[in-house]
């Protein structure tokens, strides 16, 4: 039952009215599912290949992740991700190892960034009209053309090695150190978005008279 079929003291009311409003705003939303969905797509990710085994050591590389993507404002978080994983979905769509990796935890995979994709996307619709500051409309560009770069080494990078076992094994293991960072940086966000939320609306209500 909701909060207003009760008599509250005021403070409670006003915690309740401020839960509705904090499940409002979209941008939390987004953070909260993006972390979750991140978490079980690195698990697939991790289960579809074996061990890096030592014969691979010869096959890795340093594919120089855009770390500018950790300066974007946490406003862009979303839309930076929505890049990264777009690039990453057609990665998986083509050219995999075929009998050394499994099947069941591709297809997991494949199926988890799509679905992490169409969530976000509503996200994305509605935080790339707001870049309006041209520093930050900058700092966008540059991010999702740093990404689109990256990826691009990792595709020539495979063919290359002509998609063998070992270079997608290193692949495997950069996009999940890449699936890391996105996980420190979205929950950070959303940490940041939450106590700013706490001090915004809910402690100036508390000491109101």
């Amino acid at each position: 039952r909701s909060c207003t079929h009760f008599f509250l003291p005021t403070f409670l009311l006003q915690v309740c009215i401020a839960l509705a409003l904090y499940t409002k705003i979209s941008h939390t939303v987004c953070l909260f599912q993006g972390i979750k969905a991140n978490y079980q797509n690195m698990n697939f990710l991790r289960k579809m290949g074996g061990y890096f085994s030592q014969e691979c050591l010869n096959e890795t590389t340093d594919f120089r992740f855009p770390m500018l993507i950790t300066k974007v404002t946490k406003k862009n978080v979303t839309v930076v991700i929505y890049e990264f994983l777009q690039q990453t979905f057609q990665l998986f769509s083509r050219n995999l190892p075929e009998g050394t990796w499994s099947t069941s935890n591709i297809e997991k995979f494949q199926n988890g960034i799509h679905h992490q994709i169409e969530e976000l996307e509503t996200c994305v619709l509605e935080e790339l009209p707001k870049a309006r500051n041209s520093f930050q409309a900058w700092i966008l560009k540059s991010t999702g053309l740093g990404v689109k770069k990256y990826f691009q080494r990792i595709f020539n990078f495979l063919k290359d090695k002509q998609y063998s076992h070992c270079s997608w094994e290193a692949v495997q293991m950069e996009l999940i150190s890449c699936l890391i960072i996105f996980d420190s940086l979205m929950k950070t966000t959303h940490y940041k978005e939450v106590k700013s939320f706490v001090f915004e609306y809910l402690i100036p209500k508390v000491r109101s008279p």
